[in-house]
């Protein structure tokens, strides 16, 4: 409130009625200034402990997505400024081995059923197929002109790339390691998710502003899902138990929480500059939404109910989070703490 304002009020001596009215008003205004998704009264400290910052090895240059084996205790996390893809033992914490060779990795899935992990290399448009017990290289699938993310639909046993300049997504059976389709979407392409649920393929198409919904079976374009409000929409993750997509916006800023049940937006929240990588702590409730400008924010999920819980800087490009569903430890790569790549290990602080 502007600090002038007594000044004012004392000099043209307005009733007392009158100024408690007028700052009454100006409460009201700001209230519904904060519209949905407000974030004021939100804690500035997340409810996490640092465990341990751990080396990883190589130069401190850009790291990207990562994904977890809670069977094997192993995170895969993308070293895309070295091409490689660092296997890290969450048991041991310790970098198991550096797997080279993988031109500017991207994404990274790993599919535990399969014993395989799947890296998307940039740099050479394909996709690096990983064995889990070997963690070589076996093959490699070329995959459009620039894969990123990645999903699998375990029915049809089939890879979905995101191909984010070529604007498709690339479709791999997993048992020949060949390419099968190639689905166009009409716009540059984000994140790509399963959602177990409806066992469909869902997509971020970010120059449109769209969510486009594919079935599997068909390879096929089932649905094209305007989101309104949506600028630049790359970061996706389902929650499938609550039948809510979260939607994070590089353009401007914001966290969309789309309903697959009813279609819509429900609501939106501001988040850190450039939010990039999504992680759910399913057992909690909890979304984690980490962003290029090293904030983090923290999210609980009550049924259909989305509500702001923590945010806060973590650390220079503190842009990737992965969640141990088991313990519930959270997993931040950092390319350059320091002048070294680290992966910083927090867990729940306790009550």
């Amino acid at each position: 409130m502007n600090k002038d304002f007594p000044v004012f009020f004392q000099a043209v001596r307005l009733p007392v009625v009158a100024l408690c009215l007028l700052f009454g008003l100006q409460g009201l205004a700001g209230a519904a200034d904060a519209g949905v998704g407000s974030k004021k009264h939100v804690p500035d400290t997340l409810p996490l402990t640092l465990v341990t910052d751990e080396p990883l090895g190589g130069r401190p240059t850009r790291l990207d997505y990562e994904s977890y084996d809670s069977q094997r205790h192993l995170l895969f996390i993308a070293h895309l400024g070295d091409s490689a893809l660092i296997v890290f033992d969450t048991q041991k914490q310790r970098v198991v081995t550096r797997i080279p060779g993988i031109g500017k990795v991207h994404g990274v899935l790993v599919v535990p059923e399969l014993g395989r992990v799947y890296a998307s290399a940039t740099g050479t448009n394909e996709i690096a197929v990983i064995d889990e017990d070997s963690l070589k290289v076996v093959t490699r699938v070329p995959a459009g002109v620039y894969p990123d993310g990645m999903a699998y639909a375990p029915e049809v046993r089939r890879l979905y790339v995101s191909d984010e300049h070529g604007g498709t997504d690339t479709v791999i059976d997993v048992d020949a390691n060949q390419v099968v389709a190639t689905i166009p979407l009409g716009g540059e392409v984000g994140n790509t998710q399963y959602d177990p649920v409806s066992r469909h393929i869902f997509v971020n198409v970010q120059t449109r502003g769209q969510l486009v919904e594919i079935d599997p079976v068909t390879n096929t374009v089932v649905d094209r899902i305007d989101i309104p409000g949506a600028l630049e929409n790359h970061g996706l993750l389902i929650m499938p138990g609550q039948r809510l997509a979260f939607i994070a916006c590089q353009g401007n800023h914001k966290l969309q929480v789309f309903s697959l049940e009813s279609r819509r937006v429900v609501d939106t929240f501001d988040v850190g500059a450039d939010p990039d990588v999504l992680a759910a702590d399913e057992q909690r409730g909890w979304v984690y939404v980490a962003s290029e400008a090293g904030v983090v924010s923290l999210f609980e999920v009550r049924g259909n109910t989305v509500r702001p819980l923590a945010e806060a800087r973590l650390a220079s490009k503190a842009h990737v989070v992965a969640v141990d569903p088991v313990t519930h430890r959270v997993y931040f790569p950092l390319e350059n703490s320091q002048g070294k790549t680290m992966l910083r290990i927090m867990q729940v602080r306790a009550d």
